[in-house]
């Protein structure tokens, strides 16, 4: 086959293209799999193409990645016109992920919320992907935007994470552990003023502010004692604790969350912390 071989020839894009021909035959006679198959193909080739091109530093204007994410969306809309949506939410993580792999992560976002919405249906899909979001977000810097993809991610968790006995699923128990503490250390960090506050992160930031509420069951007690205790060494602008805390705060948390910590910091030693929450 023409194709393989252009493959083997290290030439992907030209490979592609042949592909792309084969695939258009396909529709012609109306056979939706081999299509689907071939524009696949064509994607994941022109892609290769993209990455070594990349790798290699070469000048270029992208032709053989938007070459790739055409033959995706042709490859996604088969798969949708044949009531196959969890193939097409498969590929639009595929294609976020590779975005994100090239570096274009703003790029990569609306993907991953696609994929989302293909997989709502499915909670512990939907809020994989809503993951997805959030990380992507706080690699950007947007830390708004990552809190309002963990406050919802939180809220399904929440609400489908339940057996009907009361006890936590422990997958949902998991994604509720991170995404809690990963909105508390983003809260710290923006410092949203009262009347800005939504009100599941005011009920959050009480939660820790007050020591008489019992920690939820989902959090370990040694590191909801030491986020206590971060909150207070925040409100008081106290950098000899918080550089105490980061120390046994450090080995309990992602490396995410560590990063987002980091940046606690840092803020504090460069503004010395501006205003505490109130």
């Amino acid at each position: 086959m023409l194709a393989k071989d252009l493959e083997n020839q290290e030439c992907p894009h030209y490979s592609a293209f042949c592909c792309l021909a084969v695939a258009r035959c396909e529709h012609t006679i109306g056979n939706p799999v081999y299509e689907s198959q071939n524009l696949l193909q064509a994607a994941r080739l022109f892609l290769e193409a993209e990455q070594l091109s990349h790798e290699l530093l070469c000048p270029s204007y992208s032709e053989h990645l938007q070459a790739a994410l055409d033959a995706y969306r042709n490859c996604i809309k088969v798969y949708l016109d044949n009531d196959q949506p969890a193939l097409a939410a498969s590929l639009y993580l595929e294609v976020g992920q590779s975005l994100r792999q090239l570096g274009r992560i703003n790029e990569s976002i609306p993907f991953f919320f696609k994929a989302a919405e293909l997989h709502r249906p499915c909670a512990l899909s939907y809020v994989s992907d809503l993951k997805q979001v959030s990380n992507c977000r706080i690699v950007k810097g947007d830390y708004d935007g990552a809190l309002s993809a963990l406050t919802e991610i939180q809220s399904i968790a929440e609400k489908e994470g339940l057996k009907e006995n009361g006890d936590r699923i422990g997958a949902f128990t998991e994604v509720l552990n991170e995404v809690e503490v990963t909105r508390f250390l983003l809260l710290l960090f923006l410092q949203p003023p009262k009347y800005k506050l939504n009100p599941e992160h005011a009920k959050l930031l009480d939660r820790y502010a007050n020591m008489d509420i019992e920690p939820v069951d989902y959090i370990d007690e040694d590191l909801y004692l030491l986020l206590q205790s971060l909150m207070i060494a925040v409100d008081e602008r106290n950098e000899s604790a918080l550089l105490h805390l980061e120390r046994d705060i450090w080995p309990k948390l992602n490396g995410q969350q560590n990063d987002i910590l980091n940046e606690i910091l840092r803020k504090y030693r460069d503004n010395t912390l501006i205003l505490p929450i109130e």
